[in-house]
């Protein structure tokens, strides 16, 4: 017998300088009478960004116990197929936010819950709010400069409120002490947890009945269908793309030097901009009145100098907008700066271990390490070390790129497609796609155009795959709209998101129910005949099992002629249920029917 609880968000505050404080679950297994034998494990996407900690322990005895805590809401965003499958297995959900960090209470309202309330939407799994720590403005200022202030904790009220929404117990936990964590919220958990094994245990005497029926007599026994092949995600190489492009250099529209002109480092005012407002300010993307920060604007005017020139977007063959630094020593380490940016902007520590190793002088690095902390500086926010942290900060591009996506700031080409125009920026392009690379650093004629034709795909399509060139995720509306945008990304040869696609269609076909692919109209063969000529392998070879496993539905379909006679011979090999199977489920019918033909009484 085991319990799986999912648990998300983080019980800490931005502000909070305690970041040692034990986690909820952690100080609740350590605590609680009833928890024994634990172990915990990190699970990690990429190094240095851990998706969850998975703890183990036994409960009530011998109930295996299986916590999954993800602190970070970026797994719905960056891993929805691992996020899908922690709350579809889960028998408790837990929600945590810190009361007094009002942004991320937004973010989980606006942007998660609702992913939530649809992955639940079929599901009956008990649902615990926890509102964490004690307020800090309980008695707001009633002066209007003091708003944002009184804004920035989560009221009781507004946590209620998210409970009725999830249909959620609420829970407000104003410390992680002994009271509210055993008293409090261990005994709310333990409540669900004995419900959760009491519903199991009648589930399964209700099977064990069923068995039990026919006790002269058994029907044959049905099989399970053969395991179709799995397929895995292929991890995210977003970074280091980006972090290539500053290696090679290819599609560079930025020369940084310094005041004497003997070195020059080059870099992509799109990468830049996606990462500092004080760099969207330089090259003119916003005015000093964008910015409502002097700090910003005072930092900009004294550390870089722009060249007489457009700072916009260039057409191809013009040479970089030179930017001189001013200062001299920060411009001895802007190749470690500009290496720390390209990298996702979370890997502060190893900037300050190259600066220190570089200047060889604590005032120095100081120096440096100040400037940096202004250039990624949110404008109206004081920038401390603890906020440049790597697990304070999330990766800058799959978001902040989202600004330049589909705009015409700062972009060197233009996409014709379908009569519309599309604008880009080569840099990303040639940092994403293979392909693109080679078609805009080759002997081709889109090497030297600004306007570049696309032909073979839809605008829509296209759009979705550049989507995710700049952001690293995609969402599929439907099943025919991923095939579309598997067929683009076989086309420009990115592989990632043609998995992507191929996991997608994979779990929508799974969740159909029988009476629902009997009814629909999407062409399963149409499908694999798709995935075949485009050279995905894994998936048509999934499609053909689930053409097999799903035998009786779809050989009543007219798709089922259009089979080729190799796939109808797989079909036929692997089909379920069996055609032994269907042999003795009549035997065994027509005994039945013999037994109930005889009278009792004669």
């Amino acid at each position: 017998r085991s319990v799986n609880i999912v648990a998300f968000g983080n019980e800490r505050d931005g502000f909070s300088e305690d970041n040692q404080q034990p986690s909820l679950f952690w100080s609740y297994l350590r605590r609680s009478a009833l928890i024994s034998q634990i172990d915990s494990s990190l699970s990690a996407s990429h190094v240095g960004n851990p998706v969850f900690t998975e703890y183990q322990a036994c409960v009530f005895g011998n109930v295996r116990l299986v916590v999954h805590d993800c602190p970070l809401w970026d797994i719905f965003d960056s891993d929805w197929y691992t996020s899908r499958s922690l709350i579809g297995g889960a028998d408790i959900i837990v929600i945590k936010y810190s009361v007094n960090d009002k942004t991320s209470f937004q973010d989980i309202k606006e942007s998660y819950v609702p992913m939530i309330k649809k992955a639940l939407n079929h599901c009956s799994v008990p649902v615990i709010i926890s509102a964490i720590g004690a307020r800090k403005n309980a008695v707001p200022c009633t002066c209007p400069l003091c708003t944002s202030d009184r804004r920035s904790c989560v009221t009781t009220s507004e946590g209620v409120q998210l409970a009725k929404e999830l249909g959620a117990t609420y829970l407000e936990l104003h410390t992680l002490n002994d009271f509210y964590i055993q008293k409090y919220f261990g005994d709310v958990l333990e409540y669900f947890m004995i419900q959760s094994l009491n519903q199991k245990s009648s589930e399964k005497m209700k099977k064990r009945k069923k068995t039990q029926k026919c006790h002269r007599v058994q029907p044959p026994q049905l099989e399970q269908p053969e395991k179709m092949p799995i397929l895995k995600g292929e991890a995210s190489h977003y970074d280091a793309d980006l972090h290539n492009l500053l290696c090679c250099c290819q599609c560079a529209d930025v020369a940084f030097c310094p005041e004497d002109l003997s070195t020059v480092v080059e870099a992509h005012k799109v990468i830049l901009c996606s990462a500092s407002h004080l760099f969207m300010l330089l090259f003119e993307v916003k005015s000093p009145a964008d910015i409502h920060d002097a700090s910003i604007v005072h930092m900009a005017q004294s550390l870089f100098a722009v060249e007489e020139g457009s700072a916009h977007g260039i057409p191809p063959g013009v040479p970089p907008v030179r930017v001189v630094v001013k200062d001299a020593i920060f411009c001895s380490c802007l190749p470690d700066i500009l290496r720390f940016i390209y990298s996702g902007a979370f890997q502060w520590e190893q900037l300050e271990e190259d600066v220190k190793k570089k200047l060889k002088d604590p005032e120095k690095t100081e120096h440096v390490l100040e400037k940096v902390k202004c250039i990624l500086k949110t404008p109206g926010k004081l920038n401390t070390v603890k906020d440049c942290r790597s697990h304070q900060i999330k990766r800058l591009y799959n978001t902040s790129l989202r600004l330049f996506f589909n705009t015409p700031v700062l972009a060197d080409v233009i996409f014709k497609i379908q009569g519309a125009t599309v604008p880009a920026h080569r840099a990303v392009l040639v940092a994403r796609c293979e392909v693109m690379a080679a078609m805009f650093n080759g002997n081709y004629l889109e090497a030297n155009s600004v306007l570049v034709p696309v032909y073979g795909v839809s605008k829509d399509t296209f759009l979705s795959f550049l989507e995710y060139l700049y952001t690293d995720s995609c969402c599929p509306a439907s099943i025919l709209q991923a095939m579309s945008l598997l067929i683009c990304a076989e086309m420009y040869q990115v592989m990632r998101l043609q998995h992507i696609c191929e996991l997608y269609i994979i779990t929508q076909l799974q969740s159909m129910p029988s009476r629902e692919l009997a009814s629909t109209s999407l062409s399963i063969v149409s499908l694999l005949k798709k995935a075949k000529f485009h050279n995905s392998d894994c998936l048509s070879t999934w499609l053909l099992h689930f053409i097999a496993t799903n035998y009786l539905i779809f050989s009543q379909k007219p798709e089922f002629q259009d089979l080729s006679v190799e796939e109808r011979n797989f079909v036929e090999m692997h089909r379920w249920p069996s055609h032994l199977y269907l042999k003795q489920l009549a035997d065994y019918r027509n005994y039945v029917h013999s037994q109930k033909c005889h009278c009792a009484v004669m």
